[in-house]
């Protein structure tokens, strides 16, 4: 990809985008009760304010990849931050509950096309190596710093200036990003190669599928897993997603080609990313509704709460280039994945005698050190063998695995509630570290 400016300064826009679309999903929970309060929405619907983002980003992120392969990255990421900021418009305007839930799914669109080209572009401009761990491991950094200022921020903002501010925070910076990515992006006049096209069919297919599994997932967190709605999106998005199966084999230019996921070392890549977000995602909703409803904490204290972890993510994540350069891919996951059972494990005794140290505080700093270790070596293995024209397909696959692995973690554990939730994620982060241990993820081990 051509750049006009150094690496550093392309790795702190990219890495700046990521910090913005995480905070994006952790700010609007914090100012969720508010919302609802000014507006009158009732439960159901104010769950939407933050889900109609999670369906429109999950729902769109193969198709967003394979456009970042075909369109040009500077275009497709300036697009993308432009729709979130006119999503983002419109939801501090947003008058009833239905404006607020349409603003969001906005949101979530831009955010799709905007994480695609980002993290195609730092994989194209940072070749495999010490140089990408590096640069991954700021992007896992960004995205621990985003979680704990989305839920600082969220709880401040909210207080001092009202929950429309958060929007406007998006707006403000999501603009800031695009003038920022046309300064520091070169034009990169990317052209397929003659006769590719667009899988229509398959983008159709894909897209309709996976936003109505994502809708499915998250109306069964709602309303349960046995409700007509739940029931009926699930089937249709079975249906959707085995059409779509069937369209790869015969499409010329497949959405998913067969290279992207035959190898061993891709495909256990994208599992461990998805069981990885399906334990972790839920952990940071319970251990804050835990220190809110059982220790008492206030929503900013319970967002700070988790700040040290947050610290820790961010600490961590700016060495594991260094220590995947010097032990390898597949120890470094296996160390993350252990350390990740630990915490959660740690997690199991919470109580109503509990208290916030060292009983909450500690698992999590052992959580705050797995994660990052987890998260840079599986985006490692999951893209180590794209091929230039394939980067948006790599990428998005294993952030489809990510997004889908914390919409089911959440649907099926967040129901559960403590302990029951934490000891069925910390067996699970056990047979993560498992899974990384066999050879078949080796083949990556030595990009280093």
């Amino acid at each position: 990809m051509v750049v006009r400016k150094d690496h550093g300064r392309t790795l702190f826009l990219l890495a700046g985008i990521q910090f913005l679309l995480i905070l994006d999903t952790a700010i609007i929970n914090v100012a969720a009760p508010s919302i609802g309060r000014e507006l009158g929405i009732a439960a159901a619907e104010l769950s939407w304010v933050a889900n109609a983002y999670l369906v429109a980003f999950g729902g769109l992120l193969l198709i967003s990849g394979r456009a970042a392969d075909l369109l040009p990255r500077r275009t497709l990421l300036v697009v993308g931050l432009g729709v979130l900021v006119v999503g983002s418009v419109a939801g501090a305007l947003a008058a009833d509950a239905w404006l607020l839930i349409a603003a969001r799914a906005t949101q979530g669109v831009g955010a799709a096309f905007a994480a695609a080209a980002a993290f195609a572009a730092l994989l194209a401009h940072f070749p495999d190596g010490p140089e990408r761990h590096r640069a991954l491991g700021v992007f896992a950094a960004m995205a621990g710093a985003g979680g704990a200022a989305g839920t600082v921020l969220g709880g401040v903002l909210t207080d001092v200036l009202g929950w429309r501010s958060t929007f406007g925070l998006n707006v403000v910076a999501g603009a800031a990003l695009a003038l920022l990515a046309l300064c520091v992006l070169g034009p990169q006049p990317r052209r397929p190669r003659p006769g590719t096209t667009l899988d229509v069919a398959g983008a159709l297919t894909v897209t309709a599928g996976l936003g109505l599994l994502a809708y499915a997932l998250v109306s069964a967190g709602i309303d349960g897993w046995t409700a007509p709605r739940t029931l009926l999106a699930a089937a249709s998005a079975a249906g959707l997603l085995t059409v779509f199966v069937l369209v790869q084999r015969w499409a010329p230019e497949p959405i998913v080609p067969a290279a992207a996921v035959r190898q061993p070392a891709v495909r256990a890549a994208n599992l461990l990313a998805a069981l990885s977000q399906f334990v972790l995602f839920p952990m940071f909703f319970l251990v804050s509704l835990y220190m809110q409803d059982v220790l008492g904490f206030p929503p900013m204290a319970g967002g700070l709460g988790l700040l040290p972890l947050s610290i820790t993510v961010v600490a961590v994540a700016a060495n594991t280039g260094r220590m995947i350069a010097r032990f390898g891919v597949r120890p470094v996951m296996v160390v993350g994945c252990v350390l990740l059972a630990g915490g959660l494990a740690g997690l199991v005794p919470l109580s109503a005698g509990s208290s916030f140290f060292p009983d909450v505080l500690c698992p999590t700093l052992v959580i705050g050190v797995g994660l990052p270790l987890v998260a840079v070596t599986t985006n490692v293995a999951a893209t180590a063998h794209a091929g230039p024209d394939g980067l948006g397909v790599a990428s998005g696959l294993v952030t489809t695995s990510q997004q889908f692995g914390a919409v089911l973690g959440l649907a099926v554990l967040g129901g559960v509630g403590h302990p029951a939730a934490f000891a069925v994620a910390a067996a699970l982060a056990a047979a993560s570290a498992a899974v990384a241990f066999f050879p078949h993820t080796g083949s990556v081990a030595g990009a280093r």
